[in-house]
């Protein structure tokens, strides 16, 4: 969630109530079908192809697991690094390229040897000692040092190692893992993590997956973390700075932690204690939960303006309301399980993530998604809700306005309206279980939309994903 969507959703729900992983295949297939001319010759692609934003991602190879060894210290803000990238080539390479930006580099290898490398913007060109063949596993392995920074997004926000007053909020949708470690930086390549991150003492250094414990010596303490389940570099953070740690496991055997800043404890403590309640209630709503971790980040960064649903342990940058919670833990299964083949497509993040707040406001004494839906469409035409259609945002400048958000959620009501109750939420388990650890697109959603229906539903999509303008309401006599 950043700024703007921050904004919109906050103005909808008022309304409404207010191990390593294997190369994943579906994340293979898009990068080799966007490797563009690449493909033919022998240097992997600059970029996915994605058309908001090109030089994100790499073609050439898929990464299936990254190894971050960081030490960060926030007195001087001075991070080290070593990240080693294990991966497979999808073509013959004697070049690629990976997306890192900022971080001086002291020092690459590709599977032991010392390997060539130049910078170009955001680009790290990797040229190996020996070139690789089709198919061949290889090992990269980087160490930089250097004073992080966050990038400025197309929308005017920033995303990155976001440095606060006790250390730094990591959150990176869409471009902001480029800042912290060398990247296959787009959704298309999923890949699993470990995380081995030392602080000061009486800091803590928070990450994605199961957190495997901690030590210290010397005045330093590491912790260390694993995700196995796919992950999409956006979503990965190592977030830094004097929380307080709960941990605990629910019944269905997830591990919980929460990292508080005691600045906010108070505030989200209420909230917290929902979310194994908000798990279970998602888990019967969308289909079992889809990671072995879960929790909560909650910082106190007032200049950073928004949350954003980091895999198994969203981010927060302040106490969240119950709403956010709802809507962060949605995206869980809708944008981290199942993620995003082009920035395009995000409403089946954010539309999805939004309609899971209308759907728990109904079944929980708000108001219903009927009323709150009623009220969006009260809006006028001159709208900002109108500006544009959530499946064809325009730039990355929109993918986090309140079309995306807003008139997503209104299109799946829209679909509920057509198809029953009973059947929608078949549609949204059969999406969530059917691209679980993988990828989706609007395409697909439509054609299982239509196939679990059973019905012609062109026209809804046609009018409420691609329409300009103020939709038509639908005669329902």
């Amino acid at each position: 969630m950043k700024p703007t969507q921050q904004q919109a959703v906050r103005s909808t729900t008022v309304l409404g109530r207010r191990a390593v992983v294997g190369a994943v295949p579906v994340a293979v297939a898009a990068l080799l079908a966007t490797a563009g001319p690449a493909a033919a010759g022998t240097t992997g692609a600059s970029g996915a192809a994605d058309p908001y934003f090109p030089l994100a991602g790499n073609g050439g190879y898929h990464v299936s697991h990254y190894g971050l060894t960081l030490d960060y210290r926030p007195s001087n803000r001075h991070l080290d690094g070593r990240a080693v990238l294990t991966a497979r080539a999808t073509e013959h390479l004697t070049r690629f390229d990976l997306d890192f930006k900022g971080l001086k580099i002291t020092g690459l290898t590709v599977d032991g040897h010392k390997a060539a490398f130049r910078r170009s913007g955001q680009e790290l060109v990797v040229t190996p000692r020996h070139a690789l063949r089709k198919g061949q596993r290889f090992c990269v392995t980087v160490t930089y040092a250097g004073t992080p920074a966050p990038v400025t997004d197309p929308d005017g926000s920033a995303d990155g190692w976001i440095p606060t007053d006790d250390g730094a909020f990591v959150a990176g949708e869409p471009q902001g893992a480029m800042t912290w470690f060398p990247a296959n930086n787009h959704p298309k390549d999923k890949s699993a993590y470990d995380f081995t991150l030392t602080v000061p003492e009486g800091h803590a250094a928070i990450a994605n997956g199961v957190y495997l414990g901690r030590r210290t010596a010397h005045g330093r303490t590491t912790y260390r973390w694993h995700q196995a389940e796919p992950m999409a570099a956006y979503l990965a953070t190592a977030t830094v700075g004097k929380f307080k740690v709960q941990q605990y496991t629910t019944r269905d055997g997830v591990q919980v932690v929460n990292a508080v800043d005691p600045r906010e404890a108070a505030a989200a403590a209420p909230v917290l204690k929902k979310l194994p309640s908000v798990l279970e209630w998602e888990s019967k709503v969308f289909g079992p939960y889809p990671f072995r971790a879960a929790g909560s980040i909650v910082d106190h960064a007032p200049d950073v303006g928004y949350a954003l649903e980091t895999q198994t342990r969203p981010l927060y940058d302040s106490a969240p309301d119950l709403a956010t919670l709802v809507h962060e833990s949605a995206h869980q299964w809708f944008g981290d399980s199942v993620s995003l083949t082009s920035w395009k497509d995000i409403w089946l993040n954010e539309g999805f993530a939004t309609y899971a707040e209308w759907l728990y406001s109904e079944q929980h004494g708000g108001d219903s998604a009927q009323k709150t839906f009623d009220a969006l469409y009260a809006r006028p035409a001159g709208d900002d809700l109108w500006a544009y259609p959530p499946a064809d945002p325009g730039s990355g400048a929109n993918i986090f306005g309140t079309p995306v958000y807003a008139r997503g959620a209104m299109a799946l009501h829209e679909l509920r309206t057509a198809v029953g109750d009973r059947t929608f939420l078949r549609i949204l388990r059969a999406w969530a279980t059917e691209h679980r650890d993988g990828h989706g697109t609007t395409a697909q959603f439509e054609r299982l939309a239509q196939r679990e229906s059973g019905k012609k539903l062109d026209g809804l999509f046609r009018t409420w994903l691609y329409g300009t303008g103020k939709p038509a309401r639908a005669d329902r006599s």
